[in-house]
């Protein structure tokens, strides 16, 4: 056997176990799925995970940024007239969010933690100075009395009616973005506080928020299952809440939002716990997106989630009492929050029902500025970029016995929003994609079998052809027989040409083509 027909055979095993071996793992999976098991083991709440000391101290910086609705006419609304109001800021806070309390029990499957959040201004973020800019908006101590007085007598309404405006304290107030924030010593709360000492006699959206955490949260660390990294067990104890109306409605589900399991697929619905929200909302696929470079799922909380029960009969527990239910894109929260009958609902009423959006000018939803998402590395189902946002508002209206609202329309009136954004850094960009490249390659390596061995399939074919052509090229040309004798057809010598000698003649042959 020559050496040529050697490498052609040798050629020829080599392709061949290479391409049933490639196809048999690509068919199997057995490198998917080994690694899929290593993330399943690796990411978990766990002291020797990788993700554990990201999870207890992450590292992207988080910003809160804060949007007030400036009243322009609060005379006329107090009229009877539609509440104009514009939009001033944001005000920036850098939020950090440490664990602290961090304990392992039930033999690492579940931990225990805090989640204290501080904040602090960051002027080159912000568009003016909260402790000089003056904002116009609702007096939401005042409103929240005039709701608790509410199921008393008209009388007595009307004597605490006088009594406040005495104190000079009105439906309006003109305050610092500051002190609507942080907190201020409130005139009519003072006055309740001296009568009630369990009444704060300061009032303030994030009063006594700086420097606190949410609650108590034990967390599933994903030791027995994967599916449940970072699920919440309890909540202050709570495994439900009874605030609602019903068990669906007060079910925690979900986590707190800083982590999901890994290998998300599109067609699930994520599922987070809002404390601030009284409630958990779920978030389905949007579309893929890339950020810095990573691809990822994007997930937002659909339509529904907000939707008037009528249409999404699920909704209905979250009617309090039941029965008693605002429309689509609104969510009365103030059966967990004490005093003013607050609302919640996304930016500017974004995905809210018309009548909210045209009942206040200056209202723009649109989906670019006010749509709450979250941007997901599906493999390691790490958040690699955020965006919460959440608007507070107060139900006004008239409260017979309090005379300043004799003429007000029945309004769900805008305080403020929050954006709360936060992207993956740099450092832990480029880790993840030094993984994720890694992860491609692992799974991947069955095709890359395959295609070397389609490759020396080809260069087989290839050294077959050309040896076939050599073959062949041997026999291209064929020799008639040699002769001494003249050729018959000579004539005599009588002055003709007489051939003599002998000669070859040459007649060609098609060579035989592979």
């Amino acid at each position: 056997m020559t050496r040529r027909s050697c490498c052609i055979y040798a050629t020829g095993i080599v392709s061949a176990h290479l391409l049933i071996v490639g196809i048999a793992l690509v068919v199997a999976q057995v490198f998917q799925t080994m690694i899929h098991n290593r993330l399943k083991q690796e990411i978990t709440l766990t002291e020797k995970s990788q993700v554990f000391e990201s999870w207890k101290n992450p590292p992207p910086p988080v910003y809160m940024e804060y949007y007030f609705f400036n009243v322009t006419n609060p005379w006329e609304f107090l009229q009877g007239k539609k509440a104009s109001v514009k939009q001033i800021g944001p005000y920036t806070y850098r939020e950090y969010r440490p664990r602290e309390n961090v304990t392992f029990l039930e033999n690492g499957t579940k931990l225990y933690a805090l989640n204290p959040k501080t904040f602090v201004f960051v002027p080159e973020k912000s568009a003016g100075n909260p402790e000089v800019d003056v904002v116009t908006t609702i007096n939401i101590p005042f409103v929240a009395v005039m709701n608790e007085l509410n199921s008393y007598s008209f009388l007595l309404r009307s004597m605490v009616s006088v009594y406040i405006s005495s104190l000079g304290v009105d439906v309006f107030m003109n305050r610092t973005v500051h002190e609507i924030l942080w907190g201020f010593k409130d005139p009519l709360l003072s006055k309740i506080h001296n009568m009630r000492p369990s009444v704060d006699e300061h009032f303030g959206l994030m009063w006594k928020k700086n420097g606190t955490h949410e609650g108590e949260f034990v967390f599933h660390t994903g030791e027995q299952n994967y599916l449940d990294y970072g699920k919440i067990d309890t909540w202050n104890g709570l495994r439900e809440m009874s605030w609602w109306s019903s068990n669906q409605s007060n079910m925690i589900n979900g986590t707190d939002g800083a982590v999901f399991h890994p290998l998300i697929n599109r067609n699930e619905l994520l599922y987070i716990f809002a404390a601030d929200l009284c409630r958990s909302i779920h978030l389905a696929y949007v579309e893929d997106v890339e950020v810095k470079g990573i691809q990822a799922y994007r997930f937002a909380p659909p339509a529904d989630v907000l939707m008037n029960p009528k249409d999404n009969p699920t909704n209905a527990g979250f009617c309090v009492p039941a029965g008693d239910c605002l429309g689509t894109g609104v969510l009365k929260v103030s059966v967990c929050r004490e005093g003013a009958p607050i609302v919640v609902s996304f930016p500017h009423f974004y995905q809210a029902d018309p009548e909210y959006i045209n009942a206040v000018e200056g209202m723009n939803p649109n989906k670019e500025e006010h749509e709450t998402y979250l941007d997901l590395q599906p493999t390691s189902g790490v958040p690699i970029r955020a965006c919460k946002r959440a608007q507070l508002n107060v139900i006004v209206k008239r409260i017979p016995g309090f005379p300043k609202t004799r003429h007000i329309n029945e309004t769900i009136f805008p305080i403020m929003f929050v954006n709360e954004t936060a992207t993956i850094d740099d450092e832990s960009a480029a880790q993840m994609k030094t993984l994720l490249l890694i992860v491609t390659l692992v799974s991947n390596f069955p095709v890359f079998i395959v295609g070397m061995g389609i490759i020396l399939l080809l260069v087989l074919v290839v050294l077959f052809c050309r040896n076939r052509q050599k073959k062949t090229g041997k026999d291209d040309t064929a020799y008639t027989q040699v002769s001494n004798k003249p050729d018959e057809s000579a004539e005599t010598p009588a002055g003709q040409m007489i051939r003599n000698g002998s000669y070859i003649a040459l007649s060609p042959v098609d060579a035989q083509k592979c």
